[in-house]
């Protein structure tokens, strides 16, 4: 997880919000990713998903049935219905996201029985850290705009 905190420093280095994502397959960080939404105005720039896309290609393939995600915060439905897809084996994260989290705040798409893959999922993997990294982000940023600063 603290590689996954790093990667959400680099993000918030950007002026991004700060989320990061590892894989891990066979005890080896393989793929990283973190948030790029503003710098690239891309829906799709999440950090898991940004880590999925390298990890397909260090791997040869779509399926990454062997691997594990990091990432700081719970992931959204976007992200939820990618890990789903891509096979991940297991999710391990860090803050809850009460307002788009689909790994057990809102829903838990990860764990539906009704998909015909089902994600092991480990939540509050130094929550603290994680939620003081987003909280501290966003009270910066209002302070910023409250200055007209942004």
């Amino acid at each position: 997880m603290q590689e996954a905190i790093n990667q959400a420093m680099l993000a918030k280095e950007k002026n991004e919000v700060p989320i990061g994502a590892v894989i891990v397959f066979q005890n080896k960080v393989i793929a990283t990713g973190h948030n790029i939404r503003e710098t690239v105005q891309s829906t799709l720039s999440h950090a898991e998903l940004i880590a999925i896309q390298e990890a397909n290609r260090k791997i040869g393939s779509w399926r990454l049935e062997d691997c594990t995600l990091y990432v700081t915060l719970e992931p959204c439905p976007m992200c939820a219905g990618a890990i789903i897809q891509s096979r991940i084996k297991r999710v391990v994260f860090g803050a809850f996201d009460p307002k788009a989290g689909c790994a057990g705040s809102l829903m838990n798409l990860l764990d539906d029985s009704r998909f015909n893959h089902l994600v092991e999922l480990k939540s509050g993997v130094m929550e603290k850290e994680c939620s003081q990294l987003l909280s501290r982000f966003f009270r910066e940023l209002r302070a910023k705009r409250k200055k007209g600063d942004c």
